[in-house]
């Protein structure tokens, strides 16, 4: 009898713990992927610095791509709480988040076109209006850093 209530018991725990390990999986690769977004952005930030060939930034801008139209999932019910700067206006006001990370793809396809063309002043342009963009979403949804 004891086996079967310790059996039952671990059982209902588990069950408990799994939304909340699962909520700090999603929470803890966002995280991870917008470190991943500020190194590639320091990259393409050092190139602009040097004037250097903003070609070769072209498959980090791609990734970036990637990363972002998948983002808004990225944010499902309930991952607001834990290890995270995310702001509850995330989830009150959708719309206007993912019309914000809409405005960063289509500026990071600007920065992408300017790298394709080899042209440094567009480029630099663009990466300067990838980072004004990018501001533009943290103030409403990015709490302080901690």
């Amino acid at each position: 009898m004891k086996a079967w209530t310790l059996a039952a018991t671990l059982t209902t725990v588990l069950a408990m713990a799994a939304p909340a390990l699962a909520q700090g999986d999603v929470i803890a690769a966002r995280r991870d992927g917008l470190k991943g977004i500020a190194r590639q952005m320091e990259g393409i930030k050092a190139v602009v610095d040097q004037r250097g060939d903003p070609r070769g930034s072209a498959a980090s801008i791609a990734e970036m791509i990637q990363f972002f139209e998948g983002f808004p999932a990225r944010f499902p019910a309930g991952s607001g709480t834990g290890d995270t700067r995310a702001l509850a206006a995330i989830w009150t006001d959708r719309a206007g988040f993912e019309a914000a990370n809409t405005n960063m793809v289509t500026q990071l396809r600007s920065l992408q076109a300017a790298a394709a063309a080899g042209d440094q002043a567009a480029f630099g342009a663009a990466f300067q209006q990838t980072g004004a963009t990018c501001g533009a979403c943290h103030r409403p949804y990015r709490g302080p850093a901690r």
